[in-house]
């Protein structure tokens, strides 16, 4: 294992890619449930006939799942300051 490596750690949760995954997943869980449970004839007849609500979770989670997908696969990789490590 090469110098580089042993003096880094990944950012793991503190990643902003796993932060805005999960605001955008919860947001698109409300709008399917939203979708499904709470959408009338009026709101399917003003959009024509369509689901936004519905369509929009799915896509808003499917774009979750990217970014966290994302932060799992290239996690971002973080140098130790060496200046912590030569003041102890």
């Amino acid at each position: 294992m090469s110098e580089q490596q042993q003096r880094s750690h990944k950012a793991g949760a503190f990643d902003i890619r796993v932060f805005i995954g999960a605001l955008i997943g919860v947001y698109g869980v409300v709008l399917v449930l939203v979708g499904l449970l709470g959408t009338t004839d009026a709101d399917l007849e003003m959009a024509g006939g369509l689901n936004i609500n519905l369509w929009a979770g799915i896509g808003m989670i499917v774009a979750a799942a990217c970014f966290l997908l994302w932060a799992r696969w290239r996690p971002t990789v973080i140098p130790d300051d060496d200046t912590e490590a030569s003041s102890s």
